[in-house]
């Protein structure tokens, strides 16, 4: 069934707001290029708006009660937010939830090294991605190095108009004829994508004696003084030594900031769309809702479901569990583990991620009839997983019903949506594991582009229909 494009229901007073809206989204994809900056960024947000902070609150043996706003981060990559309702918490919550990391690479734990007198970092990607995309173009350095004595240094390089970029080469054309016959999987492999940083030698012009005087990391920075410059440039600039790179998370990002796109302005182009364009209006979602909700509401913000939601800070972890249980004991309303697991079971939620908008130049991996379209507003997957449903939570037809019913009497636009046909591939979502609590889950998103590239493109008013729909969820699912 065809449904118009959502554009077509907005006069040019209101296509301004969408466009203001879609104007803060963009700073927010240019700013927030690492699941920390989000972090940092949301909690800024927060604060000004008085949420509070729930380890704080817990540290004070203070209470919550309905109409009370908390946030807990999840080791600074990761959050829960709460607006605390009238009704028993039991009774289940209403809960938005996308993931805030996306596909990069990341550097080793021993990056640096000195090769024919240039300097180099290696790299290990991060997600699923095409790897001949992430070469020749500019890159920047986001990310933490965390010295032993607990200090902690914040990288940020290459996103200011003076700062110097990085990136990884490719082989020049007039020497790839082996290169262009490999199969696009192995023109280049994950082993090739070591990014260029530097190529001036450190000034090694010491005496005999001072060269004794010099320790095994200075003594090596003689034998590779190209690799000295950058570790050279690094104390200097950040008082790190190279030992300290061990316990760092730098990840190597497209640099620069999202662009409009189009000659009309109705898309943007920027890296990290999957999934901040599901995490930016649902947090906002959560800012919208008015002083009194019947039922408890939830933004769940999560780590590492590009690489399948494992880890302390993935979806796979006890943090959201834990922190229900924190919350619930705060309300006074924890009696038992059992009254946590009916919390759970009774909760209903949207998980929000992106699907694969139809691209006109690739038609034939997708299935007209079910796919979404660029505009179309924000998209509802009943299911997602791989070729026969793999790893889908495929959501109830009730669930579904409801969620159509709440959709349309707030005027939301929205379309119905598998990843592409059968047989050619799929994904997945933290769907599935909430819905291992026993609640009802569906995943619902927007529509993008040049998924996983380092540069993916979405509709204004899609995100602005995600915005509607997602606030429509929270103060409307009873």
């Amino acid at each position: 069934m065809k449904r118009d494009t959502a554009w077509k229901k907005y006069d040019d007073k209101q296509r301004r707001q969408i466009y203001s809206f879609a104007g803060e989204y963009r700073n927010f994809l240019s700013r927030c290029k690492t699941e920390r900056e989000v972090n940092d960024y949301v909690v800024e947000e927060l604060r000004a708006d008085g949420f509070m902070d729930l380890d704080v609150l817990i540290a004070a043996g203070k209470e919550l009660k309905p109409g009370d706003r908390v946030y807990r981060s999840n080791m600074g990559k990761g959050l829960a937010i709460f607006q605390i309702g009238t009704d028993p918490i039991e009774n289940g919550m209403n809960i938005l939830g996308a993931h805030i990391d996306s596909p990069r690479l990341d550097l080793k734990q021993n990056p640096l090294y000195e090769d024919t007198n240039l300097a180099m970092l290696d790299t290990h990607y991060y997600g699923g991605i095409k790897k001949y995309q992430w070469v020749t173009r500019p890159m920047a350095l986001h990310g933490v190095i965390a010295r032993k004595d607990g200090s902690v240094v914040t990288l940020n390089i290459g996103e200011e108009p003076d700062d110097p970029v990085f990136g990884v080469s490719d082989l020049l054309i007039h020497l790839a004829g082996k290169q262009m016959g490999k199969k696009a999987s192995e023109v280049v492999t994950g082993e090739d994508l070591n990014v260029l940083a530097g190529s001036i030698p450190l000034d090694t012009d010491l005496s005999d004696e001072e060269k004794e005087k010099l320790t095994d990391q200075q003594k090596e920075a003689l034998e590779n003084p190209v690799k000295g410059w950058v570790l050279h440039y690094l104390k200097d600039h950040y008082n790190v030594d190279e030992l300290d790179l061990e316990s760092a998370e730098i990840e190597v990002v497209p640099a620069g900031p999202a662009r409009d796109y189009g000659f009309d302005r109705s898309m943007i182009m920027g890296y990290g769309h999957d999934d901040r364009v599901c995490a930016f209006p649902s947090y906002k979602a959560m800012l919208e809702l008015p002083e009194t909700v019947s039922r408890t509401c939830c933004c769940l913000l999560v780590d590492k479901e590009e690489i399948g939601s494992m880890g302390a800070t993935g979806m796979q972890s006890r943090f959201f569990e834990n922190t229900v249980a924190e919350v619930m004991d705060r309300a006074g309303q924890y009696r038992s583990d059992l009254s946590l697991r009916r919390t759970l079971a009774n909760s209903m939620m949207l998980s929000s991620d992106v699907s694969a908008a139809f691209d006109p130049n690739y038609p034939s991996v997708m299935d007209k009839n079910n796919c979404c379209f660029l505009g179309g507003g924000m998209v509802i997957n009943k299911y997602t997983g791989a070729r026969g449903k793999s790893s889908s939570n495929d959501a109830n037809a009730e669930y579904m019903a409801l969620i159509r019913r709440v959709f349309d009497d707030a005027s939301v636009s929205f379309q119905t949506a598998e990843l592409g046909k059968v047989d050619e591939g799929g994904g997945g979502t933290i769907a599935m594991y909430m819905a291992n609590y026993g609640m009802n889950v569906i995943d619902s998103g927007v529509a993008v582009l040049n998924m996983h590239a380092p540069n993916e493109i979405i509709s204004k008013v899609d995100l602005h229909e995600a915005l509607l729909g997602y606030v429509a969820f929270l103060k409307n699912i009873k």
